[in-house]
């Protein structure tokens, strides 16, 4: 039994609800390790594999692998989640099942990315995506994370919350992961138990309701807020969404969710909240509720940027029709931008509300960054390799293995043999890993110095979480 703190066994024990049974002894078992695929690159869950029940993308692992030596996870191709977390995809795509145009969705605490990610897969597609972290080191995380996903429409800002209440009526859907006393992650991190007080819990829930409070004139009437935490106590979870619909003005949202998925309603609660508790489900402890904010609910609008509608401003620029034929643009328009020699591409739909978002926050990524600008010469980037929009045809491609692949990587000097000079994409199982230029007897490695793996062990197997792919090679 972990050496959990005495005040939070009796918390738990003071709600006298059966369903409580089993919990404490639970933190001290083993959690299970699960992904999920990036729907994007239209990569599927692996033959005879255990599905998670909620995620139709996601998967349960046998063990813990080395996916850091794993190029699939480098390329976005899956990414590491636990299956709870999950949920959420889930619920965008309830949420959105009848809206016939794309949305602005905001993931408010957005960092590693994970719940960004599974939004991304779930929204309409064209969807404005932004993602906004707190923390700066965090905030990079979330852009790496991101961009290996490689959606175009999507926006990373970091800075406090306090921000977005000048963006009124902004959002369609803003997603809450607030930060919490973690009481969901007892098993996985010995930290979250040895940090955890009473007066934490007090803490967190100031920050909550700042952060909710923070959102709720973002949100536009007749919007949904998605509030999750990863903790257990009540007052964290079901009261906070008492204070958001009696104080900010919401109503609770229903979400359908199958008998066989084990996930527990709500404590001493008239409204519909949800729980994972490791020992109802397999994974992490996690409560999630959506509310509706009250007003009227205008889905002809949807998407729409009339309120904030803004005039181009003229931007003067190099000639970069060669980097326009390094992505693919047949169904979206895209706006073409130079900022500090970095030639971006952002979806021209979207372009007026990027305007009003610059304007309130610091944003530190959006869109696809294509290129750098270096004197008559423009250099492709893992931003445009990643991205589900980069034209592959308009590079040569080499396609290499595993200990190649490993070497680009580490960002090490990669050798071409019989491959004309110039940028070169490198792919590995016929999917973009990223680009080199080929001066012919090297190769100058073009991989995100601040990306690289740093360690020199290499594992003897290879990591196989794609079995369909690693068949290729």
């Amino acid at each position: 039994m972990k050496n959990l703190h005495q005040k939070f066994i009796e918390e738990i024990d003071s709600y006298n609800d059966k369903r409580f049974d089993g919990l404490i002894e639970s933190l001290s078992t083993t959690p299970s390790i699960s992904v999920r695929a990036n729907n994007l690159k239209d990569i599927d869950v692996p033959m005879n594999s255990r599905v998670v029940k909620w995620c139709k993308k996601g998967w349960y692992l046998s063990s813990r692998g080395a996916f850091t030596f794993d190029p699939a996870l480098h390329q976005g191709l899956y990414y590491v989640q636990d299956a709870s977390s999950m949920i959420l995809s889930q619920i965008v795509s309830q949420l959105t099942v009848d809206y016939a145009t794309p949305i602005c969705y905001l993931d408010a605490c957005a960092a590693p990315g994970g719940k960004t990610t599974a939004a991304i897969d779930a929204l309409p597609n064209g969807s404005l995506v932004v993602a906004n972290e707190y923390v700066p080191n965090r905030a990079f995380t979330l852009v790496e994370n991101v961009i290996k996903w490689g959606y175009p429409s999507v926006v990373v800002a970091k800075g406090d919350t306090a921000r977005y209440r000048k963006l009124v009526d902004f959002f369609d859907i803003i997603a809450t992961d607030v930060p919490c006393s973690g009481e969901g992650m007892f098993r996985k991190d010995a930290e979250a138990v040895n940090q955890w007080t009473p007066l934490l819990v007090k803490e967190c829930v100031s920050r909550q309701k700042e952060i909710v409070s923070n959102l709720w004139s973002a949100l536009r009437p007749g919007g949904y807020m998605i509030y999750s935490t990863c903790t257990f106590n009540c007052h964290e979870n079901e009261e906070m969404i008492e204070f958001i619909i009696n104080e900010l003005g919401a109503s609770s949202v229903e979400i359908k969710m199958a008998d066989d998925w084990n996930i527990q309603a709500g404590i001493n609660t008239p409204y519909h909240c949800y729980r994972f508790m490791p020992h109802k489900v397999d994974g992490e402890g996690l409560f999630i509720a959506v509310v509706q904010k009250n007003g009227i609910k205008e889905t002809a609008k949807l998407g729409k940027s009339s309120k904030y509608n803004m005039k181009k401003s003229n931007v003067r620029f190099p000639n970069i029709d060669v980097v326009k034929n390094w992505i693919l643009d047949e169904n979206t328009e895209y706006e073409y931008s130079v900022n500090n020699d970095t030639i971006n591409a952002f979806p021209n739909k979207w372009i007026n509300r990027l305007s009003i978002l610059k304007s309130n926050l610091d944003l530190i990524h959006y869109g696809i960054n294509i290129a750098v600008i270096k004197g008559k010469d423009f250099v492709p980037t893992q931003s445009l390799a990643m991205s589900i929009i980069v034209n592959k045809g308009a590079f040569q491609q080499v396609d290499v293995d595993y200990h190649t692949a490993i070497l680009f990587l580490r960002r090490e000097a990669v050798i071409l043999d019989g491959v004309s000079k110039g940028y070169v994409l490198l792919t590995y199982c016929n999917r973009p890993l990223g680009f080199v230029k080929n001066l012919g007897n090297r190769a100058n490695n073009l991989y995100p110095q601040e990306w690289r793996i740093l360690s020199t062990h290499i594992p003897q197997e290879k990591p196989i979480v794609l079995d369909s792919l690693y068949k290729i090679k």
